[in-house]
């Protein structure tokens, strides 16, 4: 019997795989929070199966820091954004690449500013070609089922915010 080990974290063939938005939107207390969705491409489960599929995702949370349900408290996970330039990158622990996210200028903003956004892992494919009714359709679907982990993802530690996040110091 020869036994195949499951790496821990991510497969850096996954980073090829991902697909990924960028979005400005509201928080609970009206403030405004940058929001990253990344889910898999259908390409990833065509390479294997659909639980495949998502146990890759699964794994790419448990790298992240554990991301949970939407009726769960939402984890901060810590310095996973980057900004270099105009550009925002997410750094997944366990890959040695980052994962460039599609930045317009004022959702950079925010991010600079806020020093966060919410991060929601989708765990069912969506293409990259996805247009924004497609996207909302995506979450409708995937939020009633509970098929999106939800964590915060940081440009910096919270101890970095002398007067709490998203107030300039």
């Amino acid at each position: 019997m020869s036994v195949l080990p499951t790496p821990p974290g991510p497969e850096l063939r996954l980073m090829v795989w991902l697909a990924a938005w960028t979005w400005p939107g509201t928080r609970p207390d009206g403030g405004e929070i940058a929001h990253i969705l990344i889910t898999h491409t259908p390409a990833l489960t065509r390479s294997g199966t659909a639980k495949t599929a998502e146990a890759r995702m699964r794994r790419l949370s448990a790298a992240l820091g554990g991301l949970t349900g939407a009726r769960e408290v939402v984890p901060e996970l810590e310095r996973c954004l980057q900004a270099v330039g105009d550009q925002v990158l997410l750094h997944i622990p366990g890959t040695s690449r980052r994962l460039r996210l599609p930045t317009r200028r004022a959702w950079g903003e925010l991010v600079a500013r806020n020093g966060e956004a919410v991060l929601l892992l989708g765990l069912d494919p969506l293409p990259q070609s996805a247009d924004t009714a497609q996207i909302d359709a995506y979450l409708d679907v995937a939020l009633a089922a509970d098929r999106v982990l939800f964590g915060r993802a940081r440009t910096r530690c919270p101890t970095d915010f002398p007067h709490g996040p998203g107030r300039n110091g």
